[in-house]
């Protein structure tokens, strides 16, 4: 199995009743991904969503690149880059130039998203996403590879394209495809990508287990990653009554958006976790470690600043995490 990382990911979600400029919280998590580089944090992750009004992140590539500036072993990833609002050279080629800003610190974890808003805002049928994930898929493959190369798709069509400056990381920034059903569990499979395994178990995960074994590859050799909040909680254990305010207020808007588009809730099933882990360091440590035996994870990602908070409610938390947690459960699979 791959060797274990931790991290921190963000979406930048500000309400507007925050009192926070959106400036202000940039700036403070900024200072706060310095801090974590230098407390062993081993990731930074991103989410990406568009047109929402409390300014979630939709565009990772510059927030990225500022914090590469500031720091010097954190990875820079994401779960997820919505494919189908990226087009695909234009993306290869800012991931060349944050891939040579940060020296080699990039990956790309891809989906096609599903909020019907965000297609009408672009104004893209939401009926091309599948086609617009695979061929971008496809066109990123290629412009990895440094080489010259030609495509003739249905959405898209390049002539003797090279993405230049090349990259730092041979073969280009690892690439991961998250996935919620079947099909997207045959795609990651298919491009022998990282994993991001979300919804109910039998759907995604199993089926990607299963996908991989019958071409005879074997899934430990592969990364699973996840975003899964840790709460290592204060002796008198005030801090999960905030954090779970936050957390209410984050997921209401998938929430909405699974509503609106008609996926993710409604079907029952063991689901891939996602709920935070709340409770003392050797809680956490066992918790974390029963979910890495159980599902083969090899990234795992915390919500650093849930929306509404501040980075410095979170710092004795993450300070908790990376001092008294996270070296204990490595510990357990050197």
């Amino acid at each position: 199995m791959p060797a274990l990382r931790f991290g921190v990911c963000y979406d930048f979600r500000n309400p507007p009743d925050s009192g926070t400029s959106h400036q202000r919280l940039y700036a403070e998590i900024l200072a706060q991904v310095k801090w974590l580089d230098s407390l062993g944090a081993d990731l930074v992750w991103f989410t990406e969503h568009h047109f929402v009004d409390d300014g979630y992140l939709p565009s990772w590539v510059p927030v990225a690149a500022a914090m590469a500036a500031v720091t010097r072993r954190v990875r820079f990833g994401t779960d997820i880059c919505l494919m189908p609002f990226n087009h695909p050279l234009r993306l290869a080629e800012d991931l060349a130039v944050l891939d040579n800003l940060s020296g080699g610190r990039v990956e790309l974890g891809l989906g096609m998203g599903y909020a019907p808003h965000e297609f009408r805002g672009f104004g893209i049928p939401a009926a091309r996403r599948v086609s617009l994930m695979d061929e971008g898929i496809e066109v990123l493959k290629s412009c990895f590879t440094g080489e010259r190369f030609s495509f003739a798709g249905k959405r898209y069509k390049f002539d003797n394209v090279k993405i230049t400056p090349g990259y730092v990381q041979a073969g280009g920034p690892p690439l991961w495809i998250a996935a919620m059903s079947e099909a997207g569990a045959a795609r990651a499979a298919r491009f022998d990508a990282n994993f991001l395994p979300q919804g109910l178990k039998r759907r995604s995960f199993d089926p990607w287990v299963d996908a991989l074994q019958r071409s005879g590859r074997n899934p430990h050799d592969y990364r699973v990653g996840i975003i899964r909040g840790v709460l290592v909680d204060a002796p008198e254990g005030a801090d999960w009554a905030t954090v779970r305010e936050s957390e209410r207020y984050r997921m209401a808007l998938y929430q909405q958006f699974f509503a609106e588009s008609g996926q993710g809730f409604g079907e029952q099933g063991e689901p891939v976790p996602q709920r935070w882990i709340v409770g003392d360091v050797d809680h956490c440590v066992e918790e974390i470690s029963r979910f890495i035996d159980a599902f083969h994870i090899t990234d795992m990602v915390t919500m650093a600043v849930p929306p509404g908070l501040r980075a410095e409610q979170m710092a004795p938390n993450l300070e908790r995490l990376f001092r008294d947690v996270v070296p204990r459960v490595k510990a357990r699979y050197a």
